[in-house]
């Protein structure tokens, strides 16, 4: 491989990969915001669907989002198979 195919090569390998970091970024950003959302759609009220799992006992509290957790895998399941179907 000569040298000028080689630095295409890596010219592309590092667009790719910047191209890569910044929808990385951005999609955790927009995570950061839903999960904000959701925090703030819960308030006070302990957990945001039915089913959720709240403890409050003394000076601590322990909450896993059971229902919440299978409504953003379906979800996300369904978005990222529709997006597969596009790129066919």
């Amino acid at each position: 491989m000569g040298s000028r195919t080689l630095r295409a090569a890596c010219g592309a390998a590092e667009n790719v990969m910047g191209k890569f970091i910044i929808f990385a970024g951005l999609l955790l950003v927009v995570l950061g915001a839903v999960v904000a959302l959701i925090e703030h759609l819960a308030g006070s009220r302990g957990g945001l669907l039915p089913g959720d799992i709240v403890i409050r006992r003394g000076g601590w509290s322990f909450y896993f989002p059971v229902v919440t957790c299978l409504v953003v895998s379906v979800v996300l399941t369904l978005l990222l198979s529709f997006l597969a179907g596009l790129r066919r």
